[in-house]
């Protein structure tokens, strides 16, 4: 049992390194391939991914296996100082596997709970054999040919795909019926997407590796994005079924809008930014020509890590407590942002991403523009509008408040 425990023990603080050179690797191959179809950058995630479990699972079985020759090789792979460091960790192998333990444990627990939810769904929620047949023209027209089940769940945020022998999407309720069908419809195609990619699948191997190594932030990086660039590939199947990208993306945005205004806790979770898909639904980013070098991108990663050094210390935000339920809006009470004339003369739209703080009365106490939509008067517009709102606050034990939020608005010619 001590050799066991040893043995996990140091594969958990090597990995420390390993996780850290796999990210790096992939981060720099991510950044030479950033204007390659997203089906490139996808596999290219992948492969990190998988090679973050490999590497440790290796090592481990090297180690129980007891070849001490190889073990030896393979700690002067180790950087300079780190196998020395390490040593002094040797007392507290039993403590660092306990509570890789506990952690592993939790997020398993999480995992088997959400596994059970979503079967539990699949067999009891709810029929709407109009959009189930609707679904399944939609599926034929994908070229699919497994059935494709759909259930209506109350209490979910978003449209979810789950299981693969016999998918099924589940639909919150009040899409149903608070959603034009073509939108809605185009929000099936992106499902179906996934469906035909087998995307649940990979999802379920991510949360394995993000199981076992959730105490690595280049795997949860890595994850999501995986889960970013699959929606991207979503996105693009589902443009050419949901009559084109335009209607994806105001369907997005208003997906966007509703998750705000009905704040329960999602179940699941579709991945990928929500603002970045539906900036590249509407306006795709034009192909620059000449591919990047390395030696390109390299001091453009160190100058960006300097920046971002420096804002951190610069940048100071409104202290605030971390609230147990989250703020959410009354669009009631708060008017359609006025378009500037001078945009509108000029057609002018795009993407605003807006930070606000709620104060405890709920009104708006402060707002910045998080990325523009590359023109400041629609992003004054956007900052004025949401300032007349008035919302709900966040609370901590029934009392309101402080809280900052987070809101994209979608400026779109009709």
């Amino acid at each position: 049992m001590s050799a066991l425990v040893d043995a996990l023990g140091w594969t958990l603080v090597h990995f420390l390194w390993q996780g850290a050179l796999i990210g790096l690797a992939t981060a720099a191959v991510l950044a030479l391939l950033r204007d390659a179809a997203p089906q490139q950058r996808y596999l290219v995630a992948c492969v990190g991914l998988l090679l973050c479990i490999a590497w440790p699972t290796s090592q481990l079985t090297l180690r129980l296996q007891g070849d001490l020759m190889v073990h030896d090789a393979y700690a002067a792979l180790a950087p300079t100082g780190v196998a020395a460091g390490a040593l002094a960790l040797k007392p507290y192998m039993t403590w660092i596997v306990a509570a890789w333990s506990a952690g592993s444990l939790a997020l398993a627990l999480r995992t088997v709970l959400g596994l059970a939810w979503i079967g539990r769904s699949a067999r009891h929620g709810g029929r709407d054999p109009a959009w189930q047949a609707r679904l399944a023209e939609l599926a034929q027209a994908m070229g699919m040919r497994r059935p494709v089940r759909l259930r209506v769940v109350e209490r979910l945020a978003s449209p979810v795909t789950a299981l693969w022998w016999r998918p099924v999407v589940l639909v919150p309720a009040s899409l149903l019926s608070g959603l034009p069908p073509e939108l809605l419809q185009a929000l099936l195609a992106h499902e179906l997407a996934h469906v035909r990619r087998h995307d649940y699948l990979v999802n379920l191997l991510q949360n394995a590796i993000e199981t076992v190594l959730f105490y690595h932030p280049a795997v949860w990086w890595l994850s999501r994005r995986i889960r970013h660039e699959r929606e991207l590939i979503a996105d693009a199947i589902a443009a050419d079924h949901a009559g084109g990208p335009r209607r994806l993306a105001i369907a997005l945005s208003e997906l966007e809008k509703r998750q705000f205004t009905h704040p329960e806790p999602a179940l699941a979770a579709n991945g990928g930014d929500m603002m970045d898909r539906i900036t590249r639904l509407l306006r795709p980013a034009p192909s620059r020509k000449g591919p990047a070098t390395l030696a390109a991108v390299l001091p453009a990663l160190a100058l960006a890590t300097v920046c971002v050094a420096s804002l951190a210390q610069a940048g100071v935000d409104v202290p605030v407590e971390k609230p147990e339920k989250q703020a959410y809006i009354d669009f009631a009470t708060c008017a359609k942002p006025a378009w500037p004339a001078e945009a509108l003369a000029a057609k002018q739209t795009g993407t605003v991403t807006l930070r606000f703080l709620i104060d405890r009365d709920g009104s708006v106490a402060d707002s910045q523009v998080r990325k523009s939509s590359g023109h400041p008067s629609l992003d004054e517009a956007a900052r004025a509008g949401i300032a007349k709102c008035r919302f709900k606050p966040a609370s901590n034990g029934g009392k309101p408040v402080k809280a900052w939020n987070m809101m994209q608005y979608v400026w779109v010619l009709e």
